[in-house]
């Protein structure tokens, strides 16, 4: 790739004419603007010291030969794909060019990333870290079983009132994305935690009125981050080294539900997703670990 410094200046001022044309008449964000100018730039970079205005189509294509030669993501070069042609139709629109480089260049097929998750083993490890003897500890675990007992958010578990809970009939009552309603059951084990923390451990954090089912040690409503860095103090405890996320839990419980014969819209139903779609890639997670298994385990994998 060219260096930097041998980019003519013309095509810097070509750049920052678009970002300015763009944010007048459209309004797009800073974080836009950004990305705009650095994947732009990196392709004025790579072309250089040619002027960006008489880009063309071979130009492009080794542009993003390139990137795929040297591992970049498809996310990544679907992105700048898009920026390249608002860029171009922006000077064909000003008549600065007659024919954008981009007319025939499509968008990379992107691969769908599998969520992250964990073992059933890594899970038991990950419920069993806490300290039940502590009103903090009783409350982790019982924020941990209902998380991978439910599949919640973690906006939906922190955010969780009292009135949303019916321990006789072993529901919580969600309002989820879109303010859309849906009732999750909960299994034994995380109902006779969260029976016991209610019970106890929820008394000694509460310092004044609250109707949060699981409050911060300052007696007021917990955010995602602190759960977060929850999470991942108990991973460290429970020696897991997989790449954690704030919805892992979510990840796992789907995909064990799936490992275990769920119906998908079942699963559908408890994660709250409008689009059988968007729960259909755990099914891709479970044959992932399936075949995960056979070849570890299976003597001619």
């Amino acid at each position: 790739m060219s260096e930097q410094a041998k980019q003519p200046q013309v095509n810097r001022e070509f750049l920052e004419n678009f970002l300015d044309a763009i944010w007048l008449e459209q309004g797009v964000s800073e974080n836009t603007l950004s990305a705009y100018r650095t994947d732009i730039d990196k392709f004025a970079d790579f072309i250089a010291p040619k002027n960006l205005l008489i880009t063309e189509q071979g130009d492009v294509q080794a542009y993003l030969a390139y990137r795929l030669d040297n591992g970049y993501k498809s996310r990544s070069t679907a992105r700048t794909i898009s920026a390249l042609k608002r860029f171009f139709q922006y000077f064909v629109r000003e008549k600065k060019i007659e024919l954008t480089p981009m007319a025939h260049i499509g968008q990379p097929k992107a691969m769908q990333s599998l969520p992250k998750t964990l073992s059933e083993q890594e899970v038991e490890r990950l419920l069993d870290s806490p300290n039940i003897d502590e009103a903090m500890g009783l409350r982790d675990k019982a924020m941990l079983e209902v998380l991978y007992a439910s599949g919640l958010r973690v906006s939906e578990l922190v955010g969780l009132r009292m009135e949303q809970v019916n321990l006789r009939q072993a529901v919580v009552f969600v309002k989820g994305k879109g303010n859309k309603e849906r009732l999750v059951p909960l299994g034994e084990e995380a109902m006779y935690w969260l029976e016991q923390f209610i019970r106890k451990g929820r008394l000694e954090l509460i310092k004044h009125a609250t109707d949060f089912v699981f409050p911060s040690k300052r007696g007021t409503g917990m955010t995602r981050q602190t759960f977060w860095h929850r999470i991942k103090h108990y991973a460290i405890l429970a020696e897991i080294n997989s790449e954690l996320s704030p919805h892992t839990l979510r990840h796992a419980f789907a995909t064990h539900l799936i490992n275990h014969g769920a119906d998908l819209r079942v699963v559908q139903m408890m994660l709250g997703h409008s689009d059988l779609s968007t729960t259909q890639i755990y099914t891709h997670v479970a044959k992932e670990r399936l075949k995960s298994i056979h070849k570890a385990h299976h003597p001619r994998s």
